[in-house]
Order: C-alpha cells, then structure tokens, then sequence
C-alpha cells in the first residue's frame, strides 16, 4: 500500500471506537501465529452527491462467507458491521476512503484449534489513491508470470479472503517486484491463468471479454462481478473459462479488476507487449463506465452505492 497510513483518527474494534495508536491486538493472538482471519477491502468514493461505499452489502455477504469456511462466528451482525463501516468514515470526517473490516480469532490459548479463542473484529479506514498509481490507470503495467502457483482449492477454501492466504499472494509480488515488474500473473495448478496476488484478470480478444472460472483457484471478485455486468450492458460478451498462457500472451488487452487495482490494463508481460502496448478500446469502455458508476454518475447502478452521510 507504500507511503505509511496516517495514525491519526479512530478505529472501530470489538465495538467501539478507539484511538489509531491504541487499537492494539496480544502477541499470542490466534490469528497473528496461524493467519487465522479473514477481511475485505471496501472502497469509498467521493462523489457529486455525496460519499458511496461501492457495494457494501456484497463486501460484508463475502466477509461472512469467509468466516463461515472457517467455522469463524462474528459475533455482530451483518447490519451492525456495515454500520460501524459507514460510523468510522464519519467519526474520522473522511470523504472517500478505504475501508478494511477484519475479523480474527484471538487471544485465549495457543494451538492449531482456534476452539475457545474470541473472535476480534475491527473496521479501519483511510485515504487511498490508485493503487497501481494513476499513470497505470491510463499507460497499463508490466506484469510477470510468477513461479509461484496460486493456492489449490483442495489445500484451503479459495474463494474466502482469508488473512493467511495472501502468504501465497506476497511471495509473487516479491518476486515480481525483484525482477523489475510492477505485478505478478499466477497460475493455478493445472497451469491455467488463475488471478493476480489481489486482482482478477480479464483478457479481450476480437471484443469478447474472456475471464477465469471458479475452476482456476479464484477468488470470487466483487469487482470483478461487477465489470462483467457492465461490460454485457455496454454489449460486450464475456465467457467464463480456462485461459491459458498462449491466450493471455496473444491477447487484444488484458487489466486487472479489484477494489484496490479497479480497472487497471497491462501492458507488457514478461517483455511480451500485449496488443498496442496501452490501454485498448475496450478496457477504456469498460473502465469509463465502471469509472461512472462509482462516481454516482449512472441512476441504474446507485443499488451498488450505500450512501455513508444520510
């Protein structure tokens, strides 16, 4: 996420509000030993009408699917954790934001059985860019194919965004970062094109919008959901399948989706130059309307937008 947070304001923990520097958690925490939690990434936009969370209700149905894959019980409800999303936005008097909800289990004794440990939740937001920078929004980034396999559905519930999971994402970021890239592509272990350390990938080919399937060790993308929707009411087709190395690299475009990336193009892979070498038509299509539709600028797709300041 680069550049430090802030430190300042407060968070929402077990309930109430705290002060930044005090929102502190037991070294023999569950979850610090065992990366036994699960989060979202949420993101809240500043627009003409007003601050919107981008599909809160999803967001908060997935974090609760999470915690269910691992018999994880969150002791609020759901409507009392979106609640305290949108409370902690307006205690730190922010306009746009991320917003990072965790539950966790915590401190009560230490072995591989969480049984009888309490389950810690919290709710931090702050102010955050283009996660790819801006540039990347535009020009697109060079990505490599990692070594690294993303995990296999028969080791861990892949579509929960679990804490411990991401192990697996940061070893393909370091990497590719060590190679001079400025993201990873990882393969599932059938050596199909799976997703990127915190994206899901599209690629486009003769205008057809081609995007991994369950099958490929992904996880399920609010965003990702949300663009392909969007690209099938601008007319694009999109088909869900098996994409594999050759079709990425001989791809028209290809970008990355996610709350953090949003809709980001790629443009090189391993010194591969994807389609012109910047962001293609139809990327740019989708990512104007995706663009619009947070910016609370398309009346049919304010369902996706939770107003945080009534």
């Amino acid at each position: 996420m680069g550049g430090g947070l802030q430190e300042e304001g407060k968070i929402w923990y077990n309930g109430e509000f705290v002060d930044w520097k005090e929102a502190k958690v037991h070294v023999l925490s569950h979850g610090l030993h065992y990366g036994s939690g699960v989060f979202e990434g949420i993101r809240c936009y500043a627009t003409e009408k007003g601050s919107f969370i981008f599909r809160l209700k999803e967001h908060m149905d997935r974090l609760y699917r999470s915690a269910d894959l691992y018999k994880m019980e969150i002791p609020y409800s759901k409507e009392e954790v979106k609640e305290a999303a949108k409370e902690t936005i307006r205690i730190n008097g922010l306009d746009a934001c991320y917003i990072r909800p965790i539950a966790f289990y915590g401190f009560h004794h230490l072995g591989v059985n969480p049984a009888d440990c309490p389950v810690d939740c919290a709710i931090a937001v702050w102010r955050w860019g283009a996660y790819l920078g801006e540039e990347a929004l535009e020009s697109g980034i060079r990505c490599t194919l990692s070594p690294w396999r993303r995990i296999d559905p028969n080791t861990l519930p892949v579509t929960a965004k679990a804490t411990g999971h991401y192990l697996n994402s940061m070893l393909a970021v370091q990497d590719a970062k060590e190679r001079g890239f400025d993201e990873a592509i990882m393969l599932d272990n059938s050596g199909y094109v799976a997703e990127g350390p915190g994206e899901n990938i599209f690629a486009v080919k003769n205008a057809i919008l081609y995007t991994p399937g369950a099958e490929s060790s992904i996880l399920p993308g609010i965003t990702r959901s949300s663009v392909i929707e969007l690209a099938q009411d601008i007319g694009y087709e999109v088909v869900e399948k098996p994409i594999t190395k050759e079709e990425l690299l001989s791809a028209d475009e290809l970008f990355f989706t996610g709350t953090a990336a949003e809709v980001s193009p790629i443009r090189e892979i391993d010194n591969v130059t994807i389609g012109e070498g910047k962001r293609g038509e139809v990327t740019g299509d989708i990512q104007r309307k995706f663009f619009d539709v947070v910016n609370a600028k398309e009346e049919k797709y304010m369902r996706w937008l939770e107003p945080v300041y009534e």
